[in-house]
């Protein structure tokens, strides 16, 4: 089948954007991206869940990303895996010269939330983790889209090569960031991902800068009613700590977050705890308000060792600079994202969703905006996203897509349910589709690559010099361990 009509009423529509004309019509002869995705159902469908029943946690990725791999070097990808010092972290290769397209592919899972794939709360007995973001969906999406495009460019004889990015550890591990570091995003000209939501939209949203820290606390243990006098509780300085920082939300900008859990507390009432740890997340719009925050709370950290008299010291383990957005491309994903459509239920996948919706209460919207494209707007996120990072190196676009019963929050229960749904798998469908036509069309239309890396390059400045705010640390292979 001819992409002829359908690529270039795409680039048509790019090119208006741009003030520019489309580019000649013969450029675009070759198999519908959107045709082949379609013919890719069962293997989206298959690995997504693959994914989903693995649910390994952050730079843990071993089968998740050897599946990934296998699936590529099958379609004759070349693949290098084990970069940026991480052992599931790589990069897989099709084609040759041209302009260099990328992929980016998640797979980790979230510890402490797990559900079977019932529409009622069933948690599964001894999983400590499950894809409450979706990233099982994010992996198998971009997996089809990459092989997509890769027949595409193979049909068409086009110069270019798509890359597909294994980018573990998304969830407080910066993967993205150390490979970023590493200079794997330089030569790359534009870079796409996308991600679960609820909705259907290529908005144009920025995300929180945030970095994260453990602070452990160490004491001198004692028999907490025999000898109470000679204990020093770690727990105490952890808590006072935690006491400071809460005072500390009242004095912070308005668009600021901070958030902890304690992961280590003591074992027993009777012992005074000679360790406690606690693990801190704060988020700010620009990289300098979440610096200045941070540094408020070394200094509580500080202040709350020394009035309990205890010591302690702390790990940044991860740190994300905010997206930064090309409304260049955003807006050419928005026409894309428009062709293809949102996801429409069958009877049985609507039964499904209106139970699972009766636990989501005034949340809950209308189950047939999962059919709706959302308008383009351009808006500030309060999430926090590696991505981030990818953005300052390279210009990048993103998209959602629905597959999640409308009115579900990420992380939850109900994410993880529908994620390891044929919802979720028709929502990484549309997000593969709309990839599939935006890499094509770039491959294409030298026009929108040049107008973005303009963009791009104005945004960042002439003096731009890219820092992260993890510092020069190794990647933290352990954090989830």
């Amino acid at each position: 089948m001819k992409l002829l009509g359908t690529i270039f009423s795409t680039t048509a529509l790019g090119a208006l954007a741009l003030g520019t004309a489309p580019l000649a019509a013969d450029n675009h002869a070759g198999p519908d991206p959107i045709v082949v995705v379609d013919s890719q159902a069962d293997r989206t469908a298959r690995v997504a869940q693959e994914l989903w029943d693995l649910a390994e946690l952050g730079y843990l990725e071993s089968r998740s990303s050897g599946l990934m791999q296998a699936e590529l070097a099958s379609e004759g990808f070349r693949i290098e895996s084990g970069i940026a010092e991480i052992p599931t972290a790589f990069v897989a290769e099709w084609g040759e010269g041209g302009p260099i397209i990328a992929i980016l592919a998640e797979m980790d899972a979230l510890p402490g939330i797990n559900q079977s794939g019932a529409s009622t709360r069933d948690p599964v007995e001894g999983k400590g983790a499950g894809h409450a973001c979706g990233h099982n969906l994010f992996g198998a999406g971009s997996l089809t889209a990459a092989i997509a495009v890769k027949k595409w460019l193979e049909a068409t004889g086009t110069p270019g090569r798509i890359r597909l990015y294994g980018t573990p550890a998304e969830e407080g591990g910066s993967g993205k960031v150390y490979m970023t570091r590493a200079g794997l995003f330089d030569d790359v000209d534009i870079a796409i991902h996308w991600h679960a939501d609820d909705e259907n939209s290529a908005a144009a949203r920025t995300s929180l800068a945030n970095r994260s820290a453990k602070f452990r606390f160490t004491g001198v243990s004692a028999h907490a009613a025999g000898a109470p006098e000679r204990g020093r509780s770690a727990l105490d300085g952890a808590e006072a700590m935690n006491m400071m920082a809460n005072m500390m939300h009242e004095h912070m900008p308005q668009d600021a977050r901070m958030h902890y859990v304690i992961t280590s507390g003591g074992n027993a009432p009777n012992v005074v705890p000679d360790f406690a740890e606690v693990f801190y997340y704060v988020r700010h719009p620009d990289p300098a308000g979440v610096e200045a925050i941070w540094e408020r709370l070394e200094n509580a950290a500080r202040g709350a060792a020394l009035g309990t008299g205890t010591e302690v010291d702390w790990e940044i383990i991860h740190g994300n600079n905010p997206l930064l957005v090309n409304e260049t491309l955003a807006r050419a994903m928005q026409a894309k994202l428009e062709m293809v459509g949102g996801v429409n239920y069958s009877p049985e996948e609507r039964a499904w969703a209106e139970e699972l919706q009766k636990s989501l209460g005034d949340a809950a919207e209308p189950l047939e905006s999962a059919a709706e494209i959302q308008p383009y707007t351009r808006s500030l996120g309060y999430g926090s996203t590696d991505v981030g990072d990818v953005s300052w190196a390279t210009p990048t676009v993103g998209v959602r897509t629905a597959t999640w019963v409308p009115g579900t929050s990420a992380h939850s229960w109900q994410a993880v349910a529908a994620s390891g749904h044929s919802i979720g798998h028709k929502g990484a469908q549309v997000a593969a589709k709309a990839m599939a036509l935006m890499a094509v069309d770039l491959f294409t239309n030298e026009d929108l690559r040049n107008a973005a890396r303009v963009e791009f390059d104005a945004a960042r400045g002439p003096d731009y010099v890219y820092r992260s705010l993890l510092g020069d640390r190794a990647p933290p292979l352990d954090y989830r361990q």
